[in-house]
């Protein structure tokens, strides 16, 4: 078995592993010659329908200077560059924080937070409901068989049901708004949350259980003083990944009904082309769920210092 590794050297590892696709990228930004397959015009000379700013082919570009040179005009200038939709990690740290300080230019866009806070209402509440009845029916579910045998066949039928699938019967039963979104969620996380809970609480040391029954557990009491117990720090992991999935549909259930939240956002950035403010919305969404996970594991740690897996 390979040997743990030091504090020190954990630190750093995670830190090279989001700081080498950072150089990459810096990579294909900054060094013209890996890969700048556009010129954007800084001064269009006399091409009338050229203007500053505006990328073309190198190819298109090249041909313009030629046929200008042979007409005797001002030929334009340029300079390399990549497609709009690469835009360098200056230009996506800039927009990154002009979205969560400055007002939006367009009149009909919204900032940045707001879209942000709507998009966590909408996972709270998706996966809040989905935990209510998934979580104790997963629990019931590990610890009888019978009833085990009675919901898990169904609801390993409908689990390979893509969620989205549903969307446009929800907005008809749950109208336009923030209903279908929170549906898509739940529908999403409820019926993987029911298996993933039922197999972990299965995982439970048998012989705790047999000396629960031979001191007269019995029914719910087993389950509320014995079982539940056991299982708390995994269920507490179990559930810290099932909301990582719920983040995943999210993207999918903003799309239903009404736009709203940050797939608006990033909807509405990516039609005015401002895909500095796209890679930057993109970002936030990563930096919400680490952060959010991360103290989602430090306070497990907190609850359960006896498990060696939350350590």
């Amino acid at each position: 078995m390979a040997k743990p590794l030091s504090p020190r050297r954990r630190v750093a590892l995670t830190l090279l592993s989001f700081l080498l696709p950072v150089l990459v990228w810096s990579a294909f930004s900054y060094l013209p010659f890996l890969w700048h397959p556009l010129v954007e015009v800084s001064d269009p000379g006399d091409v009338a329908w050229m203007q500053p700013g505006m990328r073309l082919p190198k190819a298109a570009f090249a041909e313009e200077v030629a046929a200008a040179e042979a007409a005797k005009t001002a030929p334009p200038a340029g300079k390399p560059a990549n497609p709009v939709y690469l835009p360098a990690p200056h230009e996506v740290a800039v927009a990154f924080w002009t979205s969560l300080t400055a007002q939006p230019t367009q009149r009909d866009a919204i900032r940045l937070p707001q879209s942000l806070w709507h998009s966590i209402t909408i996972i709270f509440w998706g996966f809040a409901l989905s935990s209510l009845v998934g979580v104790p029916l997963g629990i019931l579910c590990g610890a009888q068989p019978t009833l085990a045998r009675l919901t898990e066949p169904v609801i390993e039928f409908v689990r390979y049901m893509p969620a989205p699938a549903f969307g446009a019967l929800m907005v008809a039963i749950l109208g336009i708004y923030d209903g279908p979104k929170i549906a898509i969620i739940v529908i999403g996380t409820f019926f993987q949350q029911v298996l993933v809970i039922a197999n972990t609480t299965r995982r439970v040391e048998p012989l705790l259980i047999e000396a629960a029954l031979t001191l007269g557990a019995r029914n719910l009491r087993l389950i509320r003083r014995v079982i539940v117990p056991a299982i708390l720090p995994q269920l507490y992991r179990d559930q810290r990944i099932l909301l990582g999935w719920a983040w995943t549909y999210l993207i999918v259930a903003e799309l239903i009904g009404t736009s709203s939240g940050i797939t608006f956002f990033i909807t509405q950035q990516a039609r005015y082309q401002h895909f500095e403010n796209v890679y930057a919305a993109i970002l936030i969404i990563g930096l919400v769920g680490s952060a959010t996970d991360l103290a989602l594991a430090w306070l497990g740690r907190r609850l359960f210092p006896y498990d060696r897996a939350e350590a």
